[in-house]
């Protein structure tokens, strides 16, 4: 028994030369000869005969036995028992990287790869792959030999958060071979065992794949969005790892550098994790709303990954709706004041939370919620008009049948009048009117005597009228408040105006400056040297 066990563990060999280890090969064999003189039938020789893998290429207790076909052949020209082996031989041959940036350089070699690549992914597709120790490590091998790679410094001018909506994408050069590349990832990811392949899809592999969201190329995001969210899936041992090492991403977004590419993706990834998570949540997953998704409201570019934010944050309160304060709380923390861009967004989230929002959660941030929405009531800020150049060329040429609709600012006081005709919200509004009206009536005032936009003026109308069926005697109780306050107001400015009058004709009394220093006579100084 015991020799049994001995004779399965693995000898070590002396390092020497692979040409070395090639002449004791030819030694051994029986078959083997000299250097032959018809170039034709040695080259057909080569193609058919299987040689033995070096242990310069595979380790020797993972290769034992393995044998490499000539790469370069296809899998329909090799019996089934050596696809295997030309699977691992394409495998090692794509290990190799090309420069793509100048196409014409190593032209032949880019092509070559580029059709083994095509094969391997077709293999894998048609099930005939067989992930065995020595195919997962030359499949990973491979991927990091490829994909693994720092990017070039960002160049963009005027830029905080990657790629702008109003920016042209870039590509990558080599997307051509990276395409193949991932493919063949994501099918290996889909089929392969996890419990055989976590070995090699570790934390180090993780990390250098979380690192290449930040590509500039908007097609290898989306590629590593699906493969991530595999991983995800199957290695279930790595979901705490992957859900800290995202969060380490977006501290670093958000509190240092404001810079990267791929927040977005990584958002919609978490879309649908977050919707998984099991109830009660757990603390980590309350953490990861409060110090990553709230502060990521914070940044400038926060306009790229909204739509992807809002979801996560909505699935958030979904599942513990006693979350909706806090949230709303964060928002309000971080509301934007000059940028009416950002400003827009806030409000359609906030509108979003509180279709979701519980009576008893609504009460508890009710008072500084609507004291935010009487700023945006009276808010001047607008969002203009951006057209690009389509549009605009197309404006220039309709001009007269352009609909006037379309060229008006859309502001912020519009849109936070909007909310009152969402259902839910009037709702909650209508349930709280007493503790709502008294703080954003003065607001709707202020509108109907002085704001400079017609639909402002509109909406303010209709709100008043809403608030009049709901409780009039609520709306005159204001309306008397508000004359008292100004009544009030007009006698203060009264008297500040008179104590300022009396102040300048006290001041007219007095002698002048220069009277004053005229008559103060130099004093001669005491002390003698």
């Amino acid at each position: 028994m015991l020799k049994q066990i001995l004779s399965k563990i693995p000898r070590k060999f002396p390092k020497s030369d692979p040409l070395d280890s090639t002449r004791i090969d030819c030694g051994n064999d029986s078959t083997c000869s000299g250097p032959s003189t018809n170039g034709g039938s040695s080259f057909s020789s080569r193609l058919n005969v299987v040689k033995r893998v070096s242990s310069a290429v595979f380790p020797a207790s993972m290769m034992a036995g393995m044998e490499a076909v000539d790469p370069h052949l296809s899998f329909k020209d090799v019996s089934n028992m050596q696809k295997q082996n030309l699977f691992v031989s394409k495998l090692n041959l794509c290990c190799e990287v090309s420069d793509c940036s100048d196409p014409d350089k190593n032209a032949v070699q880019q092509d070559l790869k580029h059709q083994v690549l095509i094969d391997l992914v077709d293999f894998v597709s048609s099930g005939s792959a067989k992930f065995t120790e020595p195919a997962i490590a030359a499949i990973c091998k491979m991927c990091a030999n490829n994909l693994f790679r720092v990017f070039p410094p960002k160049y963009r001018t005027g830029n905080t958060g990657g790629e702008t909506e109003d920016e042209e994408p870039m590509f990558d050069p080599a997307w051509s071979h990276l395409q193949s590349v991932y493919d063949l990832l994501l099918r290996f990811v889909s089929s392969v065992d996890a419990k055989a392949a976590k070995k090699y899809v570790d934390h180090a592999f993780i990390l250098r794949l979380l690192e290449l969201f930040d590509s500039v190329d908007p097609r290898e995001r989306d590629c590593l969005k699906t493969i991530l969210h595999r991983i995800y899936g199957k290695f279930m041992v790595h979901r705490p790892f992957i859900r800290k090492a995202v969060s380490n991403i977006i501290y670093h977004f958000v509190f240092e550098t404001e810079r990267h590419n791929g927040i977005a993706e990584l958002l919609e990834i978490f879309g649908s994790v977050i919707s998984g998570f099991a109830l009660p949540l757990k603390e980590e997953h309350k953490i990861f709303l409060w110090r990553a998704l709230i502060p990521l409201h914070k940044p400038k570019s926060v306009g790229i990954y909204h739509q992807q934010l809002t979801y996560c944050v909505v699935q958030f309160i979904d599942k513990d709706p006693r979350l909706t304060s806090p949230v709303i709380k964060g928002l309000l923390r971080y509301w934007p004041v000059t940028n009416s861009q950002k400003e827009l967004m806030f409000i359609s989230e906030l509108e979003e939370i509180l279709e979701m929002t519980g009576m008893d959660e609504f009460q508890k941030i009710m008072v500084p919620l609507f004291r935010r929405i009487r700023c945006c009531l009276i808010s001047s800020h607008y969002q203009p008009l951006v057209l690009n150049s389509v549009e605009l060329h197309s404006w220039y040429l309709a001009l007269e049948n352009i609909n006037e609709s379309l060229l008006s600012p859309f502001q912020v006081a519009e849109r936070a009048h909007l909310l009152w005709n969402n259902e839910r919200v009037l709702n909650l509004i209508a349930n709280n009117r007493h503790v709502i009206v008294p703080l954003v009536f003065s607001a709707l005032e202020q509108n109907t005597r002085n704001h400079w936009n017609q639909s402002v003026l509109i909406q303010t109308q209709h709100i008043r009228k809403m608030f009049c069926e709901m409780d009039e005697e609520l709306v005159l109780a204001c309306q008397r408040k508000l004359e008292e306050q100004d009544s009030l107001s007009t006698v203060e400015a009264e008297k500040r105006r008179l104590t300022w009058e009396r102040l300048e004709n006290a001041a007219d009394l007095q002698p002048r400056a220069g009277n004053i220093l005229a008559s103060v006579k130099p004093v001669s100084c005491s002390v003698t040297c």
